[in-house]
């Protein structure tokens, strides 16, 4: 068998890598890589100083940053070299709450070799991740942690998002304000514009998103794969088939609540008028008919935590945490386990911290 390429004694393109990617797309992420290495060999740890990474180092990191891209490339259905601090906080994120029992020095050089990768690119604005991961003890609460207030806040402003005013309550002049944004945000001509769109404005989309996450605590990749048929509406629950999970770990059921059940029946009823979802079972599409991925859902949280009045740069995994460690706190660490799909009760433990909420009606009782 045919040793692997290598270039500063560390492997140029590792075999699942190979596998991904066609012969272009291989001749690019082989050139990537070189520069990569190479940088990280002899410039990684002061550039400055044309001061390279220790060898260990500089392997374990390309190593990591190689599985990076791998995951974005996964998370993006496609391939590409454009990743952006978007990106990082979600791969960190996912290393985090994995399945899999990863120590917290190993987490720590996830961070290290993330913001190594930043140098490297010569990014204008350093790489300041939401999650802190410390090398000897552990990981700290996200600065994204959504209160229980906050989640209230998000679930009222998912039903105000993007809606519009009634058609009988406009005056002709409004009315023809209100189809000029219409034609704006659905793409088509003003003359097109009809009173069919004005209930597709105030549609269950984004009302059925939200809504689901915060119960389910879905990550990203989850929201892109979720399909018609994991909706259980007699029952209020989702149905994910291992094939289909996230981790391929197990089929999980996820509990729903009754108001989330309902928006999901009026989309599921609302989304068969719409063309795009004729030849799919994916749940939901963005409007360019593509599922979502982090950045998709990064632009709707923004405006979703716009509309609620919520001033501060959130991550969708924010949603995931604060479903994790409220269910922990109601229900305990098995219910939260089941909730969010991990395998290991290890991994679920991580979300077993009192809410600052909680803390401070604790300091109040003691006087």
């Amino acid at each position: 068998m045919k040793s692997p390429e290598k270039v500063e004694g560390i492997v140029l393109i590792p075999g699942p890598s190979r596998d991904y990617l066609n012969e272009r797309q291989l001749v690019a992420y082989k050139n990537h890589r070189k520069s990569l290495i190479k940088w990280l060999t002899r410039r990684g740890k002061a550039p400055d100083k044309l001061e390279g990474y220790a060898d260990d180092t500089a392997e374990a990191y390309a190593s990591i940053l190689d599985k990076f891209h791998r995951w974005a490339w996964d998370r993006k259905d496609c391939y590409t070299l454009n990743l952006d601090h978007d990106d990082a906080d979600a791969y960190l994120e996912e290393r985090v709450m994995a399945d899999e029992d990863y120590s917290s020095s190993y987490l720590h050089n996830i961070k290290l070799a993330l913001k190594a990768y930043f140098r490297f690119r010569d990014d204008t604005d350093e790489w300041d991740p939401n999650l802190k991961v410390r090398s000897s003890s552990g990981v700290s609460q996200p600065r994204n942690f959504l209160s229980a207030d906050e989640r209230r806040r998000l679930r009222e402003a998912a039903l105000e998002y993007g809606s519009v005013p009634a058609y009988a309550a406009l005056d002709p002049d409004e009315r023809r304000e209100w189809k000029r944004y219409l034609a704006r945000r659905f793409s088509k001509p003003m003359n097109e514009v009809t009173r069919d769109d004005w209930g597709r404005a105030n549609g269950f989309k984004y009302p059925s998103i939200i809504h689901t996450a915060l119960d389910a605590g879905l990550r990203p990749i989850e929201v892109g794969r979720a399909r018609t048929y994991w909706v259980d509406l007699e029952n209020s629950v989702l149905r994910i088939p291992e094939e289909e999970s996230s981790k391929n770990a197990d089929n999980w059921t996820v509990s729903l609540r009754e108001e989330t059940t309902d928006y999901l029946a009026r989309w599921l009823e609302e989304r068969e008028l719409y063309e795009k979802y004729d030849d799919t079972d994916r749940l939901w599409l963005t409007r360019h008919g593509n599922p979502y991925s982090g950045s998709s859902l990064r632009y709707v949280l923004d405006a979703v935590c716009e509309e609620a009045g919520i001033d501060r740069d959130l991550s969708w995994y924010a949603i995931r945490h604060s479903t994790g460690t409220y269910m922990a706190r109601e229900e305990g660490l098995a219910a939260a386990q089941s909730q969010l799909r991990h395998k290991s009760i290890n991994t679920t433990a991580k979300y077993d911290q009192a809410p600052v909420e909680d803390r401070r009606d604790a300091l109040d009782k003691m006087g």
